[in-house]
């Protein structure tokens, strides 16, 4: 095993060589393009034996992935924001179809207005389409998962596709240490694909389709999808363990960082979450009970599990690092609804931040933990809050004033 320095989209591309991936079906979209770019270059070179098509759009894209995967072919792909969301009808086609593959969505703010950098908004659009969801706040984390993700979405009990989640930038274009696995020990733990016998070929023709149904039967079938999602919560156990066997890392389906006695929790997903696990210890270093909860697989929702590590906690400081206009932070209200009727359920304090990749200072999560603990002394529940600074304000209100000044001057102008 060797251990060299890759960015996220170089860790998720040699993940997707590693698990032998046949076809890449691709369409370019910042940040997630280099991903793409390393597995032309592997498969132009014939070091990856695999076939690369770039298509004219991401829906287009989707479609070409479900269909070779339900050939019988392992298929990758990726993309990102605006991508997703173009993508979106066949993301709920293609699970529809039980078609396995895995996708890496590599976070990035949605339009309008326009942002390159990361938060959430684009992969939490995608939580009801029946796509298996898991979230990454390292590259070694991301290049494991696409290898767990292969081995969940394959499984006779789960036939479905996943979506392994990067942060742009933060993590799609930053080097860090990855231990890089040899090919053996992969193939060990990631068997050849076995698509159950309903490969296409000439000389065996037979069909396969999606029909027009009523809805009864329509029913029938997004209920066989609820049951394969709930029990893919198992099926993870068992992956990350068998994972854990082989590789030596540990990957349940949520982290929990010094909660052994802590009062108060953040709650997040992504990156920042190692922002996080340092505020953690300095505030402990200060004498404050404090941890860090973060749920790696979304995706089946891990209830259970939150509802056991948040037993017993006075307040919970959750950092949704997107918005749900017009009510609020996603990851709240999931948070929320896990704990509804929980006897001596702990205060939530909902914080938004992190958006369009804005930077979120140590201060800020000091600052998050008191707000948390003070609401669960007054036993008051307080409104949900973005994070934001004077200073950034008064940036705005000069950009604005400059912008109003200039506006008054083009109307004066002969």
């Amino acid at each position: 095993m060797n251990r060299v320095l890759l960015t996220g989209n170089s860790a998720a591309a040699w993940a997707a060589r590693l698990a032998a991936a046949d076809y890449v079906p691709a369409f370019p979209i910042t940040p997630q393009t280099g991903i793409i770019e390393s597995l032309a270059g592997w498969i132009e070179s014939g070091s990856m034996p695999a076939r690369l098509v770039m298509f004219e759009s991401e829906h287009s894209m989707l479609a070409a992935a479900g269909a070779a995967a339900a050939t019988g072919v392992r298929v990758f792909t990726a993309t990102s924001s605006q991508g997703l969301l173009y993508a979106m009808e066949m993301l709920y086609a293609t699970a529809g179809w039980r078609a396995p593959f895995v996708m890496v969505n590599v976070s990035r703010g949605v339009a309008s207005p326009v942002t390159l950098e990361s938060d959430h908004n684009d992969i939490l659009a995608a939580r009801d389409s029946g796509f298996l969801q898991i979230h990454c706040a390292t590259c070694q984390e991301v290049l494991d998962a696409v290898l767990i993700a292969y081995c969940l979405a394959e499984d006779a009990r789960v036939r479905l596709p996943v979506l392994v989640n990067q942060d742009g930038f933060l993590l799609s274009f930053t080097r860090e240490p990855v231990a890089l696995p040899d090919a053996g020990a992969v193939a060990r733990f990631l068997p050849a694909f076995d698509s159950m016998g309903i490969e296409f070929r000439a000389s065996r023709p037979i069909s396969q389709a999606v029909a027009v149904l009523g809805g009864s039967p329509y029913s029938y079938f997004r209920y066989q999808m609820q049951l394969a999602l709930q029990g893919a919560a198992g099926v993870y156990d068992e992956v990350a363990q068998a994972f854990a066997s082989e590789f030596g890392r540990s990957y349940p389906q949520v982290e929990a960082y010094r909660c052994e006695d802590a009062e108060v929790v953040f709650f997040m997903t992504g990156a920042f979450s190692t922002r996080a696990r340092a505020a953690v210890d300095r505030l402990r270093e200060a004498g404050q009970r404090v941890g860090l909860v973060r749920p790696r697989l979304f995706r089946p929702f891990p209830a259970a599990q939150l509802r056991r590590l948040m037993s017993g906690r006075r307040a919970i400081a959750v950092l949704d690092q997107n918005i749900s206009l017009g009510k609020g932070g996603v990851l709240a209200t999931e948070l929320a609804s896990v704990l509804y009727g929980m006897p001596e359920a702990p205060l939530i304090a909902e914080f938004i931040g992190g958006l369009g990749g804005r930077d979120i200072a140590p201060e800020e999560f000091y600052q998050m933990a008191k707000v948390a603990l003070d609401a669960a002394d007054s036993g008051i529940t307080p409104a949900p809050r973005m994070l934001y600074t004077e200073t950034e304000m008064r940036e705005m209100r000069k950009l604005q004033s400059i912008a109003i000044a200039e506006r008054h001057e083009l109307r004066g102008a002969p």
